[in-house]
């Protein structure tokens, strides 16, 4: 059993605060070993290490600075399949899923290779007479990152990237459900060429969370998880000076219109809706067929293809999804779907009881498909994060888009159709940050940015892509007159160009 630490100024080292919590193994509910909770001194340690070097690191100049991230990836891809054996052990998905979640990572790491192109400021020669005016991106400083354990290895690349790209120093604090891939890419990071310090992984709970927002030498912190706590460390970073970007929870719809590929939307829904155990921010939860044809259609599609997913442990790679990631986890899920018998709704097809010969302890669940939702019931409403699809009929186009305008989140949305009209019209009139068409999970690829509206992100700049480069660094706009025999005179109003 491994006892898990921290990872500060370029070495593990063994947790001082005398707090630990047990990492388990979600296919058979073992325990796989013991992670340090760091204390607030720990993180200010890991502070205290990453502000010493970031003023080197951040003099190294850009082109040498990406190097380190293309090394990075060559050291990754060596141990691909060891680092997804170790997500799926820890966090329950399937390894095939794992090596998803590793390369969705890495594509924006890939994209952070041209930080010096991104950092370049921009120039006016001759905006008044003699002057010119230029502008420049500097780092920030010393960022932090608290991830959730639903990606233990795409969200924390998707910030440690850019920030080290552009010339940051980082503290990442990932979850403790799931923490030895974080702590094995802060090994690699090193093994890459980058100056020991300048990434550090810090262990913890709402202790270090705290330590980290009330840290007056942390000058951002990026979150994702739930929209409660997305709200709480948004306000609690702000009010310390911080920038924050805070992404929380989703309820995403995927519309169904008549003329869609029936075959098709299925699969889509199926993938989408199930896949990963439904633990993803961006896993369809809500179908909305419009009208009842299409409703009875789509439903009676539905049903065969729940009922026949096939749940499975992490390592078996023919499994389309395996156990959630905590005991606790299992009963909220199996909690939500009680719920949703006694709100009125109809169960199709009930997961609850379903069991994994041989891993009798584990936290499997099977799939569940809800019909006849309505807006006001909880099921509806809230993030259940598991396996369960619900369908809410829609009668009509505009009632069906009225869905996702009128939810507390604004995450992802789908609209499944061959008319080009309605696509068209329905993304740009959804409320949503991010719409697929005929696309089920409408993740953007790395040179684009991610983030939802409304209750699902808190803050002005999305993850990844040119937002990225812009909310780790700072812009210093410079005026510059050489005198060169020009004589004005002093001057008593405010400068102009005229």
């Amino acid at each position: 059993m491994e006892d898990i630490g921290h990872f500060i100024g370029g070495k593990r080292v063994a947790g001082t605060s005398g707090r630990s919590q047990d990492v388990m193994q979600p296919m058979d509910g073992t325990v796989r070993g013991k992670v340090a909770l760091a204390s607030a001194a720990e993180v200010r340690q890991a502070v205290e290490n990453a502000k010493a070097v970031q003023p080197e690191w951040a003099a190294t100049n850009p082109q040498r600075r990406v190097r380190v991230l293309m090394k990075f990836l060559e050291l990754v891809h060596k141990e691909y399949d060891s680092l997804a054996e170790l997500l799926a052990r820890e966090h329950g998905k399937t390894i095939p899923d794992a090596k998803g979640d590793i390369q969705r990572g890495l594509e924006v790491v890939e994209v952070c290779i041209g930080a010096p192109h991104m950092m370049k400021g921009e120039y006016t020669e001759g905006a008044g007479r003699g002057i010119d005016v230029y502008s420049m991106r500097q780092p920030l400083g010393v960022v932090a990152g608290i991830t959730p354990f639903n990606f233990p290895a795409m969200i924390p690349l998707w910030k440690i990237a850019p920030a080290l790209a552009c010339g940051n120093a980082y503290v990442l604090k990932p979850s403790e459900r799931d923490p030895s891939v974080p702590m094995r890419i802060a090994e690699l990071f090193l093994d890459a060429g980058l100056p020991a310090g300048v990434l550090n992984v810090v262990n913890g709970d709402k202790v270090a969370v705290d330590a980290i927002l009330d840290d007056p030498d942390i000058k951002a912190v990026g979150f994702v998880g739930s929209t409660p706590i997305a709200q709480y460390i948004y306000g609690r970073a702000t009010a310390s000076g911080k920038r924050a970007q805070c992404f929380g929870g989703a309820k995403n719809h995927l519309i169904v219109m008549p003329d869609a590929d029936m075959d098709q939307t299925v699969d889509a829904l199926i993938g989408a809706g199930y896949g990963s155990a439904g633990e993803r921010c961006m896993a369809v939860s809500v179908a909305v067929p419009v009208g009842k044809e299409t409703a009875d259609r789509l439903v009676e599609k539905l049903i065969p293809r729940v009922e026949s997913l096939k749940v499975g442990p992490s390592t078996d790679a023919s499994a389309d999804f395996g156990p959630l990631v905590t005991k606790e986890a299992l009963e909220r899920v199996k909690g939500y779907v009680d719920l949703g018998v006694k709100e009125g709704a109809k169960l199709l097809v009930d997961g609850r009881g379903f069991t994994m010969q041989g891993y009798e302890d584990g936290y499997y669940m099977g799939g569940c498909l809800f019909d006849e939702v309505t807006p006001d019931m909880r099921i509806y409403k809230e993030e259940i994060f598991g396996p369960v699809l619900s369908v809410v009929r829609a009668n009509t186009y505009e009632e069906a888009l009225k869905l996702p305008n009128d939810h507390e989140y604004g995450n992802g949305v789908a609209i499944f159709t061959r008319d080009g009209d309605a696509a068209r019209d329905f993304a740009a009139r959804v409320e949503v940050g991010m719409v697929g068409v005929n696309v089920p999970i409408p993740v953007p690829i790395a040179y684009y940015t991610f983030g939802g509206w409304k209750a699902s992100g808190f803050g002005d700049l999305n993850q990844h892509g040119p937002d990225a480069f812009r909310f780790y660094t700072k812009t210093k706009t410079v005026t510059s007159r050489w005198p060169s025999g020009v004589k004005d005179g002093a001057e008593f109003v405010i400068p102009t160009m005229r």
